[in-house]
């Protein structure tokens, strides 16, 4: 039963207001940030925050919590599996 716990705790999700302050949970690693950009991989895949004055105000890894702030322009995902078989098939392929 613990396990499944952990699972539902874990679930991906995101809420943004008023492009200032973004809420993302789920998050398994944060990859790089700076002021104008913050990588995390999420539950969901790779998630890239683009902006400006991003600033990260929490950082809970433990509980997949991450949370932004700044003026945030936009933000995509990137399955990583996809990615990953990309730069294989350039070197093998």
């Amino acid at each position: 039963m613990a396990e499944k716990g952990i699972e539902q705790e874990r679930k991906h999700a995101l809420s943004m207001r008023e492009r200032e302050y973004i809420n993302i949970m789920g998050v398994t690693e944060v990859e790089s940030f700076d002021d104008r950009m913050v990588q995390l991989q999420t539950d969901c895949g790779e998630l890239t925050l683009e902006g400006e004055g991003l600033h990260i105000a929490t950082l809970d890894i433990g509980r997949g919590l991450v949370e932004v702030t700044g003026h945030i322009n936009g933000f995509y995902y990137q399955d990583s599996t996809q990615q990953k078989k990309g730069l294989r098939a350039r070197f093998f392929g």
